[in-house]
């Protein structure tokens, strides 16, 4: 059984952070933000103390993209690892190294939580010793100097990792997937298909595009969600109990209400309700 508190630890921690998303980050104006910005400039909204002046009404002002961003635990980890707590205000030479950084650090954190998720998992129990080296080795990576996190290739390291995320995949999957879900394969198109009470059991749904599909009451108990597209997909009443590599950023881009089932990491999102 996994521990919620345990699998949570690679999260975003604001006050901890120089605002960096806010700063590094480039957008352009569309139903997710409501101006353009350029990557390296600070958002119009962020304070004095790295802090959003409209956090709480991000949606409603229409900055929906914000509240589907993730970090993975990144900001505040090249905020007072990497650069020791001096921020780029204060430090305007190393502002441009720091925010692309932060881009790299972002992707392995995200690798870590993946990983970290993994290790909690009992059927993946055979391979939690090449897991955990996995794990360390991308825990050092990470602490490593920022001239030499910049020359890092993140994509062969990514690859290396992913082949036992799927070997781990394969494991929990194996007793619950069923012929009918062998039918649907990463990285497949079902925009808005209608998948209300589906049985989705151990199903693939790696990279799958679910954008605005209805999965209402639909059964996703075990199925690996890692990259699949949430965007405006119907949860409401979804069971997605025990569902593999899940994240918030995704859940915050669907749609649910308080009959779906989460693992127990993971929050329900403020738009639900």
């Amino acid at each position: 059984m996994s521990n919620p508190t345990t699998i949570n630890k690679y999260g975003a921690d604001c006050q901890n952070c120089f605002g960096l998303c806010c700063v590094a980050l480039p957008y352009a104006k569309s139903a997710d933000f409501a101006f353009d910005k350029n990557g390296g400039t600070p958002c119009k909204n962020l304070q004095s103390d790295y802090r959003c002046r409209i956090h709480q009404d991000l949606r409603k002002e229409g900055f929906r993209g914000c509240t589907v961003y993730e970090c993975f635990g990144a900001g505040q980890k090249v905020s007072q690892t990497t650069y020791g707590g001096n921020d780029w205000r204060e430090n305007p030479d190393s502002a441009k190294e720091m925010f692309e950084v932060f881009q790299i650090m972002q992707q392995l954190h995200e690798i870590l939580y993946y990983l970290n998720e993994a290790l909690h998992l009992e059927a993946a129990r055979s391979i939690h010793k090449e897991l955990q080296a996995a794990l360390e080795e991308t825990e050092n990576l990470t602490t490593i100097s920022p001239a030499a996190i910049l020359d890092l290739d993140v994509p062969v390291h990514r690859a290396k990792v992913n082949e036992l995320l799927l070997k781990t995949s394969d494991l929990v999957r194996a007793k619950v997937t069923t012929q009918k879900n062998k039918k649907i394969g990463r990285g497949m198109d079902l925009l808005g298909a209608k998948l209300r009470k589906a049985d989705l059991r151990g199903a693939n749904l790696r990279g799958v595009l679910l954008i605005a599909a209805d999965l209402r009451e639909a059964d996703l108990r075990f199925a690996d969600m890692i990259g699949a597209d949430l965007r405006d997909t119907n949860l409401s009443g979804a069971d997605l109990t025990g569902s593999l590599f899940l994240t918030q950023a995704q859940l915050n881009a669907a749609r649910g209400d308080g009959r779906t089932k989460l693992p127990a990491h993971l929050r329900t999102p403020d738009h639900w309700k």
